[in-house]
């Protein structure tokens, strides 16, 4: 394909390659969405040389090809937009209205398990570690684990860096970009990267949220599950949360975007703020 030539997603090729993401990924692709994806996977036609999307389809579908290309075409059909302190509320929640009562209960001895389940680059995992290092100055006895996950092997790569440009810390206090994230020693690249401080307690793992059985075994005590509800159907999202609940302790928490909900699933979660639901 030259540059040039910009073939187009003919209605046979967006049914058949709809019906695949929303199959395996459970992400719809209305037919709203059709130039969306057409010009993502422009992408990959171009990476392998391709001169239109049958011939694409016939290499996504073939079994010896399908491995390889699966997860490569999930790094670009899949949305990544992500900030730090991004729906700042949810942090100013999780550290005032849940954590330091709990300290406080607790003689300041505690261990927080916490798990970012779309964690995109990992902007929402560092965010967590900077709440939690930041508490941690005056309780100096919390213990904390932070797990990120993601469908895109891509992104995770990104996230377990921990670097990015310099733009992208601009909104932050300079107290924190100081504290927690070193500039390049070449000041031309315009890069950052986040101190070990906020990497000791995390780790990263591949997680695709629609599979039957998640890989973590692990049961947590705060799940972030933002943005990500919106690309499922109703169906979906109820088996997704299903899952969540799984995996969340007791008395556990779960935080959504603020343009979701639960409101008529009929799900073992209670409503203690907006989109922040405790396990019942």
């Amino acid at each position: 394909m030259t540059t040039l030539e910009r073939p187009n997603l003919n209605d046979r090729e967006f049914k058949k390659l709809s019906q695949f993401i929303e199959k395996e990924l459970g992400i719809r692709m209305p037919e709203i969405k059709r130039v969306m994806l057409e010009s993502r996977l422009h992408k990959r036609l171009r990476a392998l040389s391709l001169n239109n999307f049958e011939e694409y389809c016939d290499y996504l579908f073939n079994d010896k090809s399908m491995r390889i290309e699966f997860p490569l075409m999930i790094d670009v059909v899949t949305t990544n937009k992500t900030d730090f302190f991004r729906e700042p509320d949810h942090f100013v929640y999780l550290e005032n209205s849940i954590i330091i009562p709990r300290l406080k209960e607790t003689g300041g001895c505690d261990q927080f398990d916490i798990w970012s389940s779309a964690s995109s680059t990992g902007e929402e995992i560092y965010t967590l570690a900077m709440v939690m290092e930041g508490i941690r100055e005056e309780y100096t006895r919390l213990k904390y684990t932070i797990a990120g996950s993601d469908i895109s092997q891509e992104v995770l790569s990104k996230a377990r860096k921990g670097v990015y440009h310099i733009s992208r810390i601009e909104t932050l206090p300079m107290h924190l970009k100081k504290k927690y994230f070193l500039k390049s020693k070449k000041p031309e690249n315009e890069l950052v990267k986040v101190k070990k401080i906020l990497q000791k307690n995390v780790n990263f793992f591949h997680q695709n949220l629609m599979d039957d059985q998640y890989d973590i075994k692990q049961q947590f005590d705060v799940i972030f599950c933002r943005n990500v509800l919106i690309y499922f159907s109703q169906e979906k999202q109820k088996k997704i949360l299903l899952s969540l609940h799984k995996h969340l302790k007791s008395d556990g928490y779960l935080f959504l975007g603020h343009s979701e909900t639960i409101t008529g699933l009929n799900l073992p979660y209670i409503s203690i703020a907006p989109t922040i639901y405790k396990k019942t």
